[in-house]
């Protein structure tokens, strides 16, 4: 049975982990304030360069850029999988891991593979290495000063294996911001670009400066990726400190509950010793009569 002294040792350190845990969250409240920020800026410019891409790309053959159609199958298939630097966010890291080994198994099923990963976070890197699987590249420690540049380096080493490995399709997986209670896990195709994804052109004309119409497009295209790897680096960075803030959270409020289990243990713990010197008191002058 624990001691009167273990009791309020535990009691003091439940009582500094609930200090340290609400400290986290409000430190990840106030980095998910600036991430959400950061997202709502971006996607002006995301909504604007699909429509220009759309607008270019009704002027030129639809199969003009190898990024607008499918590779030949036979090559297996690349996913992007991105994961946070760190952990103390609930299942936020679990649940994109285990759907990667699930994408894997439906991807085998399917006659795609191999399947081939390219792991943007710390936690996909530390579980590749674990479980081991074909992997083409590798990029983390980058969230705490996450940029466009970032995405920009990605995209372009996601772009060079399409064009030469010619996987038959590049997927991504990740988790959406939705809500700082609510993330969820997407598995969407990055590469080929599909029309579809593209809003209605516009009828207007443009002067093309390169005057090719399929050189504009083939910048805007390599562009649209770097933007889309950077907005969904941005959304599981969001998502990532939503997760970590709702895990801070429920820990503080598990402590407050421990510290209480813990006190009212000390209590009774204390009475008892009370209760028992009074009663070997109380024997001891009976025994003197």
């Amino acid at each position: 049975m624990a001691t009167l002294r273990d009791i309020k040792k535990r009691i003091r350190a439940v009582k500094n982990i609930e200090k340290i845990t609400r400290a986290m969250k409000m430190v990840a409240a106030a980095k998910l304030r600036k991430a959400q920020e950061r997202m709502m800026a971006a996607r002006p410019y995301a909504r604007h360069l699909r429509s220009v891409i759309a607008s270019v790309a009704a002027r030129v053959p639809a199969d003009v850029h190898p990024l607008l159609r499918p590779n030949p199958p036979g090559q297996g298939v690349s996913a992007l999988v991105v994961t946070a630097d760190r952990g103390l966010c609930g299942s936020f890291n679990a649940a994109i891991l285990r759907r990667t080994r699930r994408f894997i198994a439906e991807q085998e099923q399917d006659g795609q593979a191999p399947v081939r990963f390219y792991l943007a976070g710390r936690k996909a890197a530390a579980y590749f290495k674990a479980h081991p699987a074909d992997t083409f590249g590798t990029t983390q420690d980058f969230f705490r000063d996450l940029n466009f540049m970032h995405g920009a380096k990605v995209a372009e080493q996601l772009v060079t294996d399409y064009l030469t490995r010619r996987p038959s399709r590049l997927h991504v997986i990740y988790n959406e911001f939705k809500s700082a209670v609510a993330q969820k896990l997407v598995v969407e195709s990055l590469l080929p670009f599909s029309p579809e994804s593209f809003p209605a052109a516009e009828r207007s004309d443009y002067i093309y400066e390169p005057a090719d119409p399929s050189a504009v497009l083939t910048s805007l295209l390599k562009l649209h990726l770097e933007v889309q790897i950077y907005t969904i680096f941005l959304e599981s960075y969001a998502a990532e400190q939503a997760a970590r803030m709702t895990a801070m959270e429920n820990a503080a409020d598990n402590a407050v509950e421990l510290n209480a289990d813990l006190t009212l243990a000390y209590n009774r713990a204390r009475q008892a010793g009370i209760t028992k010197e009074i009663a070997e008191i109380v024997g001891g002058a009976e025994a003197l009569k």
